[in-house]
């Protein structure tokens, strides 16, 4: 009896809740950390980039318009379906990063349990970051977060999925919407992750997945009207220099890239990656005219 052949997989973007291959057509060979081939994945263009903001604009009033309850049951509902398909992703960050099986493993654990952690943020980071201010006169003074709208995302090269859930998750749990540039050496973790996201509640458009070359994917991100925000966490001092230029032209928050390795990745996060990408809206209220008592109620 012949020996069977394995089927190879044919890793896609993940735009706009599809699965398109480059525009371009081009495709780049990903090899393990020993230089043997693993995969061929897809090598954005410039109008990939683009494609990938109209999906994110499009998507960005029904996600945060929903409510922060109903974002946190969603990404719970991915959390579930990552643990469900664990051991393909400890295969493929073992491969990615050269990691023994144990230790794949654990960063794979390490990465579900944070995509849970900021699931139960969704509808508490505006208790932290918000509230009511006292103020002089006869006033409510409420001050609110809010998302600041589609925030570029360029994933850590060398977490290829515990840097990635923890640079993604932040940014849509507060309901922003995400176009993310994985790693460039190890991109199948990231373009795995949009197989569970498309299959999750999550709606399309929310987060999309681009691979190749992080700099020419980046640069018209950078520069892109449309993009409000962008997180640096996957570029180096010279390209994060020459992003943060081209940002300033319609004023995007940046999110510097921080000196960080796999360790750090493991760090219980904090809130800053959420608050990063939130701004506050402040709402005066008149109370009424004040009576002899102080009050009108």
């Amino acid at each position: 009896m012949s020996e069977r052949l394995s089927v190879l997989k044919t890793y896609k973007l993940y735009v706009g809740g599809k699965f398109p291959r480059s525009e371009s057509g081009r495709v780049y060979e990903v090899t393990d950390a020993k230089g043997k081939w693993l995969a061929n994945a897809p090598l954005s263009s410039r109008k990939d980039a683009r494609d990938a903001v109209v999906a994110a604009r499009k998507a960005f009033g029904g996600w945060s318009g929903a409510t922060a309850y109903n974002r946190g049951q969603i990404l719970y509902r991915i959390a579930e379906m990552l643990e469900g398909r664990r051991d393909q992703y400890v295969a493929e960050v073992a491969d990615a990063e050269g990691l023994s099986k144990s230790k794949a493993a654990a960063q794979v654990d390490a990465a579900i349990d944070r995509w849970v952690w900021y699931a139960g943020w969704t509808d508490k980071i505006a208790q932290v970051v918000g509230g009511g201010n006292p103020v002089a006169g006869p006033f409510f003074n409420l001050s609110s977060p809010e998302p600041t709208g589609v925030v570029a995302v360029l994933a850590p090269q060398e977490s290829s999925f515990l840097g990635l859930v923890s640079v993604v998750a932040p940014v849509i749990a507060t309901g922003n919407t995400a176009v993310v540039v994985a790693s460039e050496k190890s991109p199948l973790p990231a373009l795995s992750l949009g197989e569970v996201l498309a299959t999750s509640d999550l709606p399309g458009g929310v987060v999309n997945i681009l691979s190749g070359r992080t700099a020419e994917i980046a640069a018209p991100l950078a520069a892109h009207q449309d993009v409000n925000a962008i997180d640096l966490a996957g570029a180096d001092a010279e390209l994060a220099k020459e992003l943060e230029i081209a940002a300033a032209d319609n004023l995007k928050r940046v999110l510097r890239p921080q000196p960080v390795d796999n360790a750090d990745w493991s760090a219980t996060p904090g809130t800053d990656r959420m608050t990063a990408f939130l701004e506050t809206k402040t709402v005066w209220h008149p109370t009424g005219a004040l009576g002899a008592s102080g009050s009108s109620y």
